[in-house]
């Protein structure tokens, strides 16, 4: 285990930037729901990794067979009907045959893109975003045998200009499953499991940017602690983070997790201590928040009018954000406006939003989406205005 005896590292000149946290504690039923992040993380004592405990070559990643969460039900919400045709064995019979423009901005390994495919017709077109090189790779494997699907590789916070330099400035729809995938967790290599050893990585993309190890190095103890309160709700954040700012070096997720661990005073039955700090770093390092506001507030604009949105999200952090969102624009209610004793007429850019969760079924089957929330709500035809002309 590299931890030092020594005092803590004095803090560096160069301190890394870093949105401020809140001071506010967050209520017990978000803190009790990022604990059920393990079910999308994959991790916890009670729940066994599905895979062997291997690091996977880039080949048997590719060939991973992932199970797409809620799948049917995101497929439909993004076609804005109530259910798909059953799977028949009769050609033609089990398609709806859709045309018009379709995003499934998380690609990852295409669960939710190929089951929408097979309900498109031959004039549609799919555009697939993601920021993993091997998600990616697995996007131009299947864009190679279908030439209704465009691949972006970036992230979806893209999504406006990305579309625009295809020519593309409507879509009749967008859909999402936020967090991370199954194949990245089971990756070692990745560094975002606890439970494998390898590097301390945790970026989506590597082909850009720092890793959570360069960022570590760089960090002071106070901004450290204030991202794991922030991006994993982490009580415990100062102690863990003078913890992690005593290691020597940050070569191996096993070690962090075990200084974690140690650091951690309260350890909650059937959760790792590390569940919540691993979280903190890998949102943080990918501004996986910072991308999500960006994407649904980018929605607005870029859906036509009766087009669909479905965001799958795994825990409160996110949750939270899209529910929000989608109260402010199906209502008209703006935070801003609540003490304005004649607040201002808002527009009301979406239907009322409706909550899906998984069946007992797939939960069963697969108990990761066990903390899996689909929100999907229409587009109204109120034409977008920006908000200095509301």
């Amino acid at each position: 285990m590299s931890i030092s005896n020594n005092k803590p590292k004095s803090k560096q000149d160069l301190k890394t930037t870093t949105s401020s946290a809140t001071d506010n504690a967050e209520s017990a039923d978000h803190l009790s729901a990022v604990d059920s992040a393990a079910a999308k993380l994959g991790e916890s004592d009670i729940q066994p990794a599905q895979e062997p405990v291997t690091d996977k070559s880039t080949s048997d990643e590719l060939s991973f067979v992932h199970d797409a969460v809620l799948l049917q039900e995101t497929v439909a919400a993004v076609l804005g009907v109530r259910s798909l045709p059953k799977q028949t064995d009769d050609t033609g019979q089990n398609s709806l045959q859709m045309s018009g423009i379709y995003v499934d901005a998380t690609f990852g390994r295409g669960g939710h893109s190929r089951l929408l495919l097979s309900q498109l017709a031959d004039d549609a077109t799919l555009i697939v975003f993601d920021k993993d090189p091997t998600a990616i790779s697995v996007a131009h494997e299947l864009a190679s045998t279908d030439s209704r699907v465009k691949v972006v590789h970036d992230s979806f916070a893209t999504l406006t200009d990305s579309l625009a330099a295809m020519g593309i400035t409507k879509v009749d729809g967008l859909m999402a499953d936020l967090g991370i995938s199954s194949p990245q967790i089971d990756d070692g290599s990745r560094g975002f499991s606890f439970m494998r050893d390898g590097a301390v990585d945790m970026r989506m993309d590597t082909s850009r940017g720092q890793s959570v190890a360069e960022w570590l190095e760089k960090v002071d103890d106070e901004t450290l602690a204030n991202v794991l309160y922030e991006f994993g709700e982490e009580r415990h954040s100062r102690r863990i983070a003078r913890a992690i700012k005593q290691m020597d070096s940050y070569e191996s997720t096993l070690e962090l997790a075990e200084v974690i661990k140690v650091a951690h005073p309260n350890w909650q039955r059937g959760k790792h201590p590390a569940t919540q700090s691993f979280q903190a770093m890998r949102i943080f390092i990918n501004n996986e928040l910072g991308d999500v506001d960006s994407f649904l507030e980018q929605s607005i604009p870029i859906l036509k009018s009766g087009g669909q949105l479905a965001v799958i999200s795994f825990h409160s952090l996110e949750d939270r954000r899209i529910k929000q969102f989608l109260q402010r624009h199906s209502k008209g209610q703006y935070l801003e406006d609540e003490n304005l004793p004649m607040p201002p007429k808002r527009p009301r850019y979406f239907s009322k939003p409706k909550r899906v969760g998984p069946s007992k079924d797939e939960v069963s089957q697969n108990p990761r989406s066990r903390s899996a929330w689909l929100r999907l709500a229409t587009r109204s035809d109120i034409e977008y205005v920006t908000d200095d002309k509301q």
